[in-house]
């Protein structure tokens, strides 16, 4: 069994619950460290996309703890290890409903295009509200990251009545995929079950408006960590984006002379912001 995960957060939890399970030396981890919800994914197949992606994400990653040619290293190397997949090889996909994960469920499918292997996807969105729902609590998984080594070993447990996915729905998968890979925006969004590309710009209102509410409180009223701003952002975001991309928004707001700062734009919590 080979695993695919979107996140190292994700791939760690199932690596503790396979560990528990004593099926870690029997079963394989692949994760990819990207954000598929963000950035060019146009011809992202080929080396002319990939190229194209790494240049855009090179000026959005705005940390200096954040290597970028660690960054460009992983990604190959998880594209790499998903074409080296044994034929025999039984694939998982792990994924939840969100554009980040979807994305990467049908990039995947599409490097694994001409191969045979038994696939099967679990949604855990889906599969955590069917087993762990409480009528007293309102609570939906948001990305795979959110789901604990207990859960993951729970869903695994499931797993095994999931049927693998048919010849069909994988052509069906591997043609959206196409389909997304042929346009040129760089967000996308997961809305009425499906992914949505939208404008560059769609969470600067929502940014601002965030803004807005913090500066009432006494405290905030001025200038305020930028971090405080995208943390609190990302918290009421019911989307999966990451706060690097919210983060290089805000910096394009400070260039438009909406919000102004102080300190160094070098890294996020090296300045402060308020609106004008």
């Amino acid at each position: 069994m080979i695993h695919i995960l979107f996140s190292d957060a994700s791939a760690g939890s199932l690596r503790v619950a396979l560990k528990g399970l004593g099926r870690y030396k029997m079963e394989k981890i692949v994760s990819f460290r990207d954000m598929f919800s963000i950035g060019p994914i146009w011809q992202l197949h080929d080396e002319i996309g990939k190229e194209a992606r790494f240049t855009w994400m090179k000026n959005v990653m705005n940390d200096e703890n954040e290597d970028f040619h660690v960054f460009v290293k992983s990604f190959k190397e998880s594209v790499n290890q998903i074409k080296s997949i044994p034929g025999d090889e039984t694939i998982t996909i792990w994924i939840a409903d969100n554009s980040h994960e979807q994305t990467g469920l049908r990039y995947v499918l599409h490097l694994l295009n001409s191969r045979d292997n038994d696939i099967k996807v679990i949604n855990t969105t889906k599969k955590h509200r069917e087993l762990f729902s409480k009528k007293d609590i309102e609570y939906t998984v948001l990305h795979t990251g959110e789901i604990s080594p207990e859960e993951f070993q729970s869903i695994y447990g499931h797993s095994k009545v999931i049927p693998s996915l048919t010849q069909r729905k994988r052509e069906d998968l591997e043609n959206r995929w196409l389909s997304l890979s042929d346009n040129q925006e760089t967000l996308r969004i997961w809305k009425s079950d499906r992914i949505q590309s939208v404008s560059e710009n769609y969470y600067d209102q929502f940014i601002i408006q965030k803004a807005k509410h913090l500066h009432r409180k006494p405290e905030l009223n001025g200038f305020m960590k930028s971090a405080r701003l995208i943390g609190d952002v990302l918290g009421n975001l019911e989307q999966h984006v990451g706060d690097s991309f919210l983060e290089y928004r805000l910096r394009m707001l400070i260039d438009a002379g909406i919000f102004e700062s102080e300190g160094s734009l070098k890294a996020m919590r090296f300045y402060s912001v308020r609106l004008k």
